[in-house]
């Protein structure tokens, strides 16, 4: 990374910010470490404190509008009060845990389009905070989920589209004001009832509750619905099952109850 000027609460001749991450990959509940370096500008300087903001990009509903909004879902003091003094460098190490309910950015072994997780460096000084831009993350799956993901792979799902979104999971208890939908085109024996699928992980640190979200294919008469499944992983057990017959029953128990199938 590079040093980037903080002019909106500094002014011209502020500090200067660089943040390197020693690995930027990850898993959800894991950790990353690196170190910030501030230099001082031209003249001194006091900073107030600095902080770590992990940020995602989510889609928010808003009546009948929706917008995509940077979401600041976990802040972490790094360092408190200093004085800073012209050209002086001040090396910040830090350690920076990833939410276990933290959205993934890669899939089998590839970026995942349409999530991004990114830390952003904030320097308090005068009563104002000034952000350097995103470092980007890259999450990927925990075993379970690894597993999860290729069992729908097995049956014939692909990969459509992921994005995160405001608001929360009837009956499901959640950290973050967020969550991740990861969709997939179903294979062709599905496609007959079902348009897509939507795969939602919320994952804690022994188990994670998984969520399907089945949308039905509109006929010529009739308007297209959805139908939910849901059901708890134990990752200690995860390796006994066999995921791809039980997804496959999850799947055709829930659309048979709406009239899927």
């Amino acid at each position: 990374m590079v040093f980037r000027k903080l002019m909106q609460a500094v002014g011209v001749g502020g500090p200067e910010v660089e943040t390197i991450l020693h690995n930027p990959n990850a898993t959800p509940g894991g950790v990353v470490t690196g170190e910030i370096t501030v230099r001082g500008g031209s003249h001194e300087s006091e900073i107030l404190g600095v902080n770590l903001a992990l940020k995602t990009r989510v889609e928010i509903e808003s009546g009948d509008e929706e917008y995509k909004s940077d979401m600041v879902y976990a802040k972490v003091p790094v360092a408190g009060r200093f004085q800073l003094h012209e050209g002086a460098r001040h090396a910040i190490p830090f350690q920076l845990h990833i939410p276990w309910e933290a959205p993934l950015t890669h899939m089998y072994g590839h970026p995942l389009h349409g999530t991004t997780v990114g830390v952003a460096t904030e320097l308090e000084v005068a009563r104002a905070i000034d952000a350097t831009d995103l470092d980007p993350i890259a999450v990927h799956p925990l075993p379970a989920q690894e597993r999860i993901l290729a069992a729908f792979s097995n049956l014939g799902f692909h990969f459509r589209n992921a994005d995160c979104e405001k608001g929360r999971i009837w009956g499901v208890h959640q950290e973050l004001p967020f969550y991740q939908e990861i969709e997939f085109h179903p294979p062709s024996h599905y496609a007959r009832g079902i348009n897509q699928l939507e795969v939602t992980f919320v994952a804690g640190p022994h188990s994670m509750e998984v969520v399907l979200e089945l949308d039905k294919r509109g006929g010529l008469f009739t308007e297209g619905h959805d139908a939910f499944s849901r059901f708890t992983v134990d990752y200690g057990s995860v390796d006994h099952t066999d995921w791809e017959h039980q997804l496959d029953g999850f799947l055709q128990q829930a659309g048979r109850r709406r009239g899927f199938f």
